[in-house]
């Protein structure tokens, strides 16, 4: 019998093919990579919980420049601003890895697409329309999206961005908890340390990046309630797919 594409390739795909409209660019970096890349030139103060060895799998980390597994694919984003040319413009898709318990709704690997654009007057306002425009491709021409502050050592200001439910159609149901709302990605201004650390001029180039879980947003289009499903090879879940292009 013939196969299928899994829904995690075919989620990611859709988001590449999605940006690649925007004039973004993909970049790919190592999986097993050093503290520099993953924490230290993303602005994570030493003290930082993410560097508990509860939360990321370390490979050594008795060296003054560990090698892990990388938490986020914002790794790659710090080789892009350490070997690209101005302006940059990357999408960075990739498998990553934390210490976490197996549920219904974490894993201990999953996958990412996270973007970084950097030039000259780079705005929150062109933030807020990138992933507006996202949004209403991903999940439907009447998609709204709202941000929330947040917190991320790399950016400031952040977000979370929520879009309006695909379900309920922002009335409230058991997918969106009842608020008509759904979490999809975290997002933000690239902090000045984080320019300076790679390289560039904070006071002539400013940028934005945000980040997406492909098991989350997958999760959201299919509805699909349990992430162990993506791993398991079960051919009943997997046959559910065929159709899909």
């Amino acid at each position: 019998e013939l196969g299928s594409r899994h829904p995690i390739s075919i989620t990611r795909e859709e988001i590449i093919s999605i940006f690649h409209k925007f004039g973004y660019t993909v970049a790919e970096g190592p999986e097993i990579e050093d503290d520099w890349h993953v924490f230290g030139a993303l602005n994570f103060p030493p003290e930082h919980p993410a560097r508990d060895m509860q939360d990321t799998f370390f490979i050594n980390a008795n060296e003054g420049n560990p090698v892990l597994l990388r938490t986020h694919t914002s790794s790659v984003q710090v080789r892009a601003m350490e070997k690209m040319d101005l302006p940059i413009r990357v999408l960075c898709p990739g498998r990553v890895f934390r210490n976490e318990a197996i549920s219904a709704r974490a894993h201990c690997i999953f996958h990412q697409v996270e973007g970084l654009y950097i030039d000259k007057g780079v705005s929150f306002a062109d933030l807020k329309q990138a992933v507006l425009l996202f949004a209403r491709e991903m999940f439907g021409e009447e998609t709204e999206i709202r941000l929330r502050p947040s917190y991320f050592p790399f950016t400031e200001p952040s977000a979370e961005v929520d879009v309006s439910c695909n379900i309920c159609k922002g009335k409230g149901c058991n997918i969106c908890k009842g608020t008509g709302w759904l979490e999809i990605m975290g997002c933000g201004m690239v902090d000045p340390n984080v320019l300076e650390a790679s390289g560039i001029d904070s006071k002539i180039y400013s940028g934005f990046a945000f980040g997406m879980g492909i098991e989350r947003i997958a999760m959201l289009k299919w509805q699909v309630k349990d992430l162990r499903h993506y791993f398991e090879n079960d051919v009943r879940f997997l046959r559910q797919f065929e159709t899909v292009i």
